[in-house]
């Protein structure tokens, strides 16, 4: 699967057939994540770098909006709900 990109990895860089295939396997599970796994990934992060919830959201908003397939836009207390429950 994917063997035009992984072929293109190893054309472009100088990545070997296995260590582009990994790369490609990483990157789509990367994005793999739901949108919730994502939220709360991110919320976690950000409040061990000392971050507080209001910022931590404002920025997980706007992070939202630039995902691969970005969902429709969640208000900050959907976001809130989604950690928290």
């Amino acid at each position: 699967m994917h063997d035009e990109l992984v072929d293109h990895l190893t054309r472009s860089t100088p990545l070997s057939r296995g260590e582009a295939l990994r790369v490609v396997q990483d990157v789509l599970a990367y994005f793999d994540e739901t949108t919730e796994e994502y939220v709360r990934r991110r919320h976690r992060e950000l409040q061990a770098q000392g971050l507080v919830n209001a910022t931590i959201f404002e920025r997980v908003a706007a992070e939202l909006r630039y995902r691969a397939v970005a969902p429709p836009e969640l208000s900050l207390r959907q976001l809130r709900r989604i950690v928290y429950g």
